[in-house]
């Protein structure tokens, strides 16, 4: 299923499902009540709702119903719990490394390594995206993230593929200039990153991208475009560190959350840092930038001042 959060013809914001057709289903008002209307209350009390909910999507919806034009899709989490963000793919990090003159480190390849950015400045799609202040290299980054679905600690790699809810696109926004200074300092990203996540158009339960699945990893093109023009290209099946060995590292020793993200990192070519400013300028107000991902749908925003 691909679960949504969105607002309403008459300003109400609730969740529900997105279906082929191109209508939306709001599950409270679908189930007169009985389900809940925030989707992170789906997710933490999934075992107990999945039966009701796979009953109402197979019968006829005789209300809370709506065409996908009538209604405004919102991020589908707006507050997550937490949102850890790793650096899992090889390529990028070889690329970003060799942009500052710099090799990868051996301990990149000992073990995945994330930081935590602000779980409460999350976009979705459609969502205005400001500029920071004292911001001049301003850039994208294009990823995956898997949701947490239950409550967990010290999960093993080969496990973790039962905590997981479901996947979205991720566009980890990042101000370069900023971002560079604090982390000379040994310390960040933080303001570098600390403005804004986007995350959506929906959450696609992993059972959908079954068809996708190759051993513990999916086939999923992904790619990034700015004012339409095609600038990033990559598989989510090149990705060094998979969602179980992220996962398995986040939870060593801390108690996941139903409601967590965990991003993978930037794909190979995933950002103006790696392509270069003679590829593409650092964006700048009025500019569209649109995530797409086999599956995973399109993420678009604009960029503001």
């Amino acid at each position: 299923m691909k679960f949504i959060t969105f607002e309403k013809p008459n300003g109400e914001r609730t969740c529900g499902w997105m279906n082929d057709d191109q209508t939306v289903v709001d599950m409270y008002e679908a189930s007169s009540g009985k389900l809940p209307s925030k989707l992170l209350e789906v997710i933490e009390n999934w075992s107990s709702l999945v039966e009701e909910i796979n009953q109402l999507q197979s019968s006829p919806i005789s209300k809370g119903k709506y065409e996908l034009s009538e209604v405004q899709i919102k991020a589908p989490l707006p507050r997550p719990t937490s949102v850890r963000d790793f650096y899992a793919f090889e390529e990028h990090v070889k690329n970003a490394r060799a942009r500052r003159g710099l090799e990868v480190v051996p301990e990149w390849y000992e073990l995945p390594v994330f930081y935590f950015t602000n779980h409460l400045a999350i976009k979705g799609p459609g969502d205005q995206i400001q500029i920071p202040p004292n911001c001049e290299w301003f850039d994208y980054e294009l990823e995956i993230a898997c949701i947490i679905g239950k409550e967990g600690r010290n999960i093993k790699a080969q496990e973790a593929d039962e905590y997981i809810f479901g996947y979205c696109i991720m566009n980890d926004w990042s101000a370069r200039d900023i971002q560079a200074k604090e982390m000379k300092v040994g310390l960040g990203p933080a303001k570098g990153k600390d403005f804004a996540t986007s995350i959506g158009p929906y959450i696609v339960t992993k059972d959908e991208l079954q068809s996708y699945r190759q051993g513990n990893r999916y086939n999923l093109s992904m790619t990034a475009k700015v004012n339409g023009k095609l600038l990033s290209s990559g598989n989510f099946q090149d990705i060094y560190y998979t969602f179980g060995e992220m996962i398995e590292r986040a939870s060593s020793g801390v108690t996941l959350y139903p409601g967590d993200v965990i991003g993978s990192g930037t794909v190979g070519t995933g950002c103006i840092l790696e392509l270069g400013t003679d590829i593409h300028r650092w964006l700048k107000p009025n500019d569209e930038v649109e995530l797409e991902i086999t599956g995973l749908g399109t993420l678009k925003n604009r960029i503001i001042e």
